[in-house]
């Protein structure tokens, strides 16, 4: 399968992301077309190809209310912040064409600008609960909805554990504006317009520094870059940059996406795209570089199916309640694992027991073991890495007497080889209609076959 790697040895924010993507041959005007899909009104896009310390890319942009907003690399969450190193600044204050007015006020380093935002946006900012209505009422994909949502997720997660609160409760200041939900759901366009390849990473590189926030003055990373960052167990490096790097957007589609940070190995390079940043770092050029290409083992192969590498986490347990046991299995899902379930088997002295495993991805797995060792009554974890050929999936809708149904069905050399109804999807029809689930999945399995015949 096509693979993503992000050379992040300058950072991440959404819009370089969203640059770098560009670059590589996302067209502009479809991403343009499936943002519009949000119906937010008060904002149109600009991206050009720019230079940044001689290298040529993709600066991208978003504008609103007459404003060009060139957001880079501070996007912070429910915050405000200052860095040590800014030229000059300046402020502004506009209303938004669908009738909120906002005053702004925020302090932070972009190319030497820096800025003050203070946001009154329904008295405090959008809500992650407001901004998860305004993802899943759009006529966005169901796979971009789903990514958008999982990386508002996570910094709403991160921001709650700051302030103390709900993530539902967190309010969005500068992430809840209308610039940041573009740079994030249009990533996530961006990645299905290119196809959804797998994502690696280098590893995580940050500047150091002080910043002004409303959390005080705090060190880089910032408060929420770093919960994000640590909730997934990603490593952080920070290197001479006297500058934030990471923003907490750029953290956020790292922790989702990215299956593995480590340096580039058994890559084809088809093409190379940079994202370019606003300011003007002082040690290293200002862009995110993203390569996309294919890995040596899936290059060989005469099937188009997917590939990639995932840990597998073994302990046989004999003593375990299975009340824990059922509680540890709930826990592992929260916390992002692949897949989980233990086997019944025969320990010495004949004794019953199971075999309890967790599929994870790589990044994760000392994450899990750690999770084995303290909530079960194991001694010891087995790690193992497999690699995994998978089919290409996507989401269709079949038409039944009962209304349409969600399918998921799943190709090999372009064509369908298995289709299986959406258990949710089916579901909410059999409530809508107060009817049995299984009348409506065995008409959507029918509707289903059609799909193999063709």
């Amino acid at each position: 399968m096509k693979t993503l790697y992000l050379d992040i040895f300058s950072g991440i924010s959404g819009d370089m992301f969203i640059g770098a993507l560009l670059d590589l041959g996302v067209p502009f005007e479809q991403l343009e077309r499936e943002l519009q899909k949000l119906h937010l009104h008060d904002f149109h896009l600009h991206a050009a190809r720019k230079h940044k310390s001689s290298i040529e890319g993709v600066k991208f942009d978003v504008h609103t209310h007459g404003h060009g907003h060139a957001h880079d690399d501070h996007r912070h969450d429910d915050h405000t912040h200052e860095h040590d190193q800014h030229e000059h600044s300046h402020a502004h204050s506009h209303s938004h064409s669908h009738g909120q007015s906002h005053s702004h006020s925020h302090e932070h380093s972009h190319g030497g600008h820096s800025h003050t935002h203070e946001h009154d946006h329904h008295e405090h900012g959008r809500t992650y609960a407001e901004i998860r209505d305004l993802i899943n009422k759009s006529a966005l994909s169901t796979w971009v909805k789903e990514k958008s949502n999982a990386v508002f997720a996570r910094i709403a997660r991160a921001e709650g554990k700051i302030h103390g609160k709900p993530a539902d409760e967190v309010h969005f200041h500068e992430v809840g504006a209308v610039d940041s939900i573009v740079d994030i759901v249009g990533g996530c366009i961006a990645l299905e317009l290119l196809g959804k390849p797998r994502i690696l990473a280098s590893p995580v590189v940050e500047g150091h520094g002080f910043i002004n926030c409303a959390h005080g003055r705090f060190p880089i990373p910032a408060p929420a870059t770093i919960e994000i960052l640590a909730e997934r167990g990603v490593p952080i490096s920070q290197c001479e940059e006297p500058h934030e790097l990471v923003t907490p957007t750029g953290a956020a589609i790292l922790a989702k996406f990215v299956e593995e940070f480590a340096p580039l190995r058994n890559l084809v390079p088809e093409k190379i795209g940079y994202g370019l940043g606003e300011r003007d770092n002082k040690t290293r050029p200002n862009v995110l570089r993203a390569v996309l290409g294919t890995s040596i083992s899936a290059a060989t192969s005469t099937h188009d199916w997917e590939t990639d590498s995932i840990a597998v986490l073994e302990t046989n347990l004999d003593d375990i309640n299975a009340e824990i046991l059922g509680h540890v299995v709930e826990k592992a899902f929260a916390q992002g694992a692949l897949d989980v379930f233990h086997t019944p088997i025969q320990m010495k002295k004949n004794r019953p027991g199971v075999l309890l495993t967790i599929l994870c991805n790589t990044v994760d797995q000392d994450r899990f073991s750690e999770l084995l060792l303290r909530e079960t009554t194991a001694l010891g974890v087995r790690r193992s890495q497999c690699e995994r050929r998978k089919l290409k999936r996507e989401i269709v809708q079949v038409q039944t007497n009962f209304g349409s149904i969600e399918v998921k069905i799943g190709k090999l050399n372009g064509r369908a080889i298995q289709a299986s109804p959406e258990f949710e999807s089916c579901r909410r029809i059999a409530e809508s209609k107060n009817l049995p689930i299984k009348e409506i999945y065995q008409a959507a399995q029918i509707a289903a076959a059609t799909l193999l015949a063709k």
